[in-house]
């Protein structure tokens, strides 16, 4: 018995000194990835990319902004910008993120400005997906381009109604936005968030020219900060239409 006690000590100490003497095995950080979507939206929009992605290594987030997807009987027209930058903000707080790589599109290009302008030291990149790209004091109205459809002809009791989204299309959906988000000027105080590198991604439908989309004038703004400015040759929603090679071209910017 006192043989087999010693022998058991022994083990013991020889375990113990092969593990302070081995080398720390390094941990590879998983990115991370936070996922706005456009107006008349919802994190629904990013379900066909964001499995792609997590099965590449991403940690990936698609959080619904308030009064839309699945949020939407949340809906009131007192929402406005600053309750989706807070809606992100808050996400992010709570989740305990860092060193996030935050993706807007469209309409999420003013949110995620915001964004970080408010937690610059918990973002890592940021990413516009054919958004848009504010400065202080604009609001979404002031950079839509003039040729656009006018908002006011969407307009009904504080929220726009686009001609696709109808209440009688099955689930999910895009739902009525509300008017605020729209008007709202951003407010940018921050010189932090200047530091945080970006990168600009245009996509150009087939047979178009760069300069003729929309979006246009937000990448050229992208390219006179210095940041990278990627033309994909698609529609305004890759991400779903064409997931995969919207997730290869996000994987190119860890």
């Amino acid at each position: 018995m006192k043989r087999r006690v010693i022998f058991i000590m022994l083990l013991g100490l020889a375990v113990t000194a092969v593990g302070s003497s081995a080398e720390p095995v390094a941990v590879k950080k998983q990115p991370v990835l936070v996922m706005v979507h456009g107006a008349w939206a919802g994190g629904w929009h990013m379900r066909k990319v964001a499995p792609l992605l997590e099965a590449r290594g991403y940690t990936v987030y698609t959080p619904t902004l308030s009064g839309l997807g699945e949020r939407y009987h949340t809906a009131t027209p007192a929402i406005g910008l600053d309750v989706h930058i807070e809606d992100i903000v808050n996400f992010i707080l709570f989740a305990d993120l860092h060193d996030v790589m935050l993706l807007g599109h469209s309409y999420g290009g003013m949110v995620i400005t915001g964004v970080a302008d408010r937690i610059p030291e918990r973002i890592a990149r940021l990413i516009y997906l054919d958004a848009f790209l504010p400065e202080h004091g604009e609001s979404l109205m002031h950079l839509r381009r003039t040729n656009s459809r006018p908002i006011e002809q969407m307009t009904r009791d504080g929220f726009i109604f686009p001609t696709w989204v109808k209440p009688d299309k099955p689930f999910p959906r895009d739902v009525p936005q509300p008017l605020k988000t729209f008007t709202d000027p951003i407010a940018l105080k921050n010189p932090a968030a200047a530091k945080i590198p970006g990168t600009y991604i245009l996509t150009v439908e087939k047979g178009k020219a760069p300069e003729d989309d929309d979006f246009y004038p937000a990448a050229e703004r992208a390219k006179a900060r210095g940041w990278p400015v990627i033309t994909m040759e698609a529609d305004h929603v890759p991400y779903w239409r064409q997931p995969a090679e919207t997730a290869e071209l996000l994987l190119g910017l860890r």
